[in-house]
């Protein structure tokens, strides 16, 4: 940090000084990147703007405003002034007790000395919070809405008000300023240097990307490539047990998203920590989608992905059945995926099927639900448009805005407005590694499960002609659910405990979508809920939470126990690239995963 300047001309020299440094800056942005902008986002109207979903949310909004009982709008008014001149009263007296429990809460955003010790920022933070509430709270009492658009309005109103916070702007963040005053405005330079050099790459930086490397201190377990198609690359792991169980562990993780979620330290690693369990490790690492792939549907995840999967990784190995797991929509495909070889005769191929924090009932899906409609739609085909994919950028910033405060507003305020040096975080870094879809699969996602939630109507989807029928899969399942899960609710997840015919494990984790898989034993982390031995699996999900037992720590060494009870026997460990016909291509983690977008 710099010494503070007392000296007016010398005040006035470095005030000029950093003007003109940040005049220089933003001149050589637009030059660099006016070319780049894309006009998709700026030109058109109606289904092709895709800020129209917005505009309509709003219109609805106010349509429905003005469908309230007079009586209910001067209620609402008349609620929000006495509570401000509470807040006031109580602010004036010194009487905390006096302000409304709105105003009075305890916000993490807020955490700072200066919010509650200066009167000014103290004035602030009660005034915003108050206010957010009423907002809130009003829209709940809107009158004349579709289910769909209540749902839609109290999002937008919930991402509103997360904008709207003081701490997101720079004269009414007393951490801002007292960083700007004490860095002679260095921070603010460096925070806008951050700024144009995310503009330049389309992405929030949330993390010091340059503190790791695919395949060096993530994706680092050992292992070798020993199958490839257009779709994946499948890798097997280097043994570390001299006996493994004879069905070999196949993991099918999100084409969303890139396979080491479960690969990132060695202490976190789920894949490191199931090789170490006496399992043969394969997992599919998915390809970024390109314009090669723009035929891809949901028949060549099945077909081309799953089921090619499941057959190399059984003559690799001379086994008869896999133990097979899905992560998220790679969950559901393997669900699609068990219902297509149970109709085709073929469902002994796979021993055991667990899924983590996986949907294939979409009715109460949470929050996304809110990015399905019409409009996104349209907007989702203008930005794949001559493509044949939608960039992974777009979904990750999708994803983000369903936490905005934790992963968009709290990296606005550190990086832009504070000018923070980026810390190096393994998780950040594999969250920012984005990839791109096929443009064609993700708009039939969207329509086929989230939209017309087709999985739960039997026969409604079919792949290669077979109609899909997950009540015909008995495959005994594992079914893995994050408590506080924001994008595959708990309740949704739930569902699938009555998708199927087979046996069911249900286990609930704390945290969410993905601290609530990774959460080795050695972290100590958390806790899991399951049932009591021999308890049938009841009907409602708040009936399992109640008769739940909480195990502290992680769920991990249960379904290692699980697998085991369902296992056929020891065989001898296998050497990846030792068998005919699956020679080792390449070493782990293989070049598919290690191709970024843009």
């Amino acid at each position: 940090m710099g010494e503070m300047v007392t000296d007016p001309a010398a005040t006035l020299a470095r005030v000029a000084e950093v003007s003109g440094r940040v005049q220089t800056m933003m001149l050589d942005f637009w030059q660099k990147s006016a070319a780049k902008l894309p006009a998709t986002l700026l030109e058109g109207g109606g289904d092709s703007n895709p800020f129209a979903a917005m505009a309509e949310t709003w219109e609805a909004w106010a349509r429905a405003s003005h469908m309230l009982e007079p009586g209910e709008f001067v209620r609402m008014q008349t609620d929000f002034w006495q509570d401000s001149l509470k807040l006031w009263s109580g602010l004036l007296t010194g009487d905390l007790s006096a302000i409304p429990a709105a105003a009075a809460g305890e916000d993490r955003r807020f955490r700072a000395s200066a919010w509650s010790e200066q009167p000014v920022f103290d004035m602030l933070k009660r005034s915003y919070l108050l206010a957010s509430a009423h907002i809130l709270e009003g829209v709940g009492r809107l009158q004349g809405l579709s289910d769909a658009e209540m749902a839609r309005a109290k999002f937008q109103a919930k991402q509103f008000v997360d904008a709207m916070s003081p701490t997101n702007f720079a004269l009414t963040n007393p951490e801002v300023l007292a960083a700007a005053q004490s860095s002679d405005g260095e921070s603010l330079v460096r925070g806008l240097e951050n700024m144009l050099r995310d503009l330049q790459r389309g992405q929030l930086t949330l993390t010091d990307e340059s503190a790791f490397e695919v395949g060096v201190n993530v994706a680092a377990t050992p292992g070798k490539v020993v199958f490839e198609n257009r779709l994946f690359q499948l890798i097997q792991y280097s043994p570390t047990t001299e006996s493994v169980h004879a069905e070999p562990l196949l993991i099918f993780p999100p084409w969303i998203n890139k396979f080491y979620i479960l690969d990132l330290t060695a202490e976190k690693s789920f894949i490191r920590w199931a090789v170490a369990e006496g399992l043969t490790v394969f997992v599919v690492s998915w390809r970024n989608a390109d314009e090669s792939l723009a035929d891809v549907v949901l028949d060549n995840y099945v077909l081309e992905g799953q089921v090619a999967a499941i057959d190399a990784a059984l003559a690799a190995t001379g086994a008869k059945a896999v133990h097979a797991i899905g992560y998220c929509v790679a969950g559901t495909t393997l669900a699609v995926t068990l219902a297509y070889l149970a109709a085709k005769g073929e469902a002994a191929k796979v021993a055991t099927a667990t899924y983590f924090t996986a949907q294939v009932d979409f009715a109460e899906a949470g929050d996304l639900l809110n990015f399905i409609d019409e409009t996104q739609l349209a907007t989702i085909g203008k930005l794949s448009e001559g493509k044949g994919y939608l960039d992974g950028r777009y979904l990750a910033a999708t994803f983000n805005m369903l936490r905005p405060t934790d992963l968009i507003w709290n990296y606005v305020v550190n990086n832009y407005l504070l000018g923070k040096e980026y810390a190096p975080f393994d998780l950040l870094f594999w969250n920012s590694d984005a990839t791109n879809v096929p443009a064609k699969w993700h708009g039939d996602y969207i329509r086929q499960c989230y939209r017309d939630n087709l999985l739960v109507s039997p026969g409604a989807v079919r792949v290669a002609g077979v109609a899909i029928e997950l009540k015909k899969v008995t495959t005994p399942a594992y079914v893995q659910a994050g408590k506080e899960d924001h994008i595959a609710p708990l309740k949704s997840v739930w569902k699938l405990t009555k998708a199927f015919s087979g046996p069911v494990r249900f286990v609930l984790a704390g945290s969410g979508h993905i601290a609530g898989v990774v959460n080795p034993p050695s972290s100590g982390k958390y806790q899991h809920w399951t049932l009591p031995e021999g308890q049938a699996m009841p009907e409602r999900v708040e009936d399992f939470q109640a008769a739940a037992r909480e195990t502290k720590g992680s769920w991990w060494p249960d379904w290692s126990r699980w697998i085991a009870a369902h296992s056929s026997g020891q065989v001898a460990a296998r050497v990846p690239g030792a068998a005919p016909g699956f020679a080792a291509i390449e070493e782990a983690p293989g070049r598919y995963v290690k191709a970024r977008v843009g």
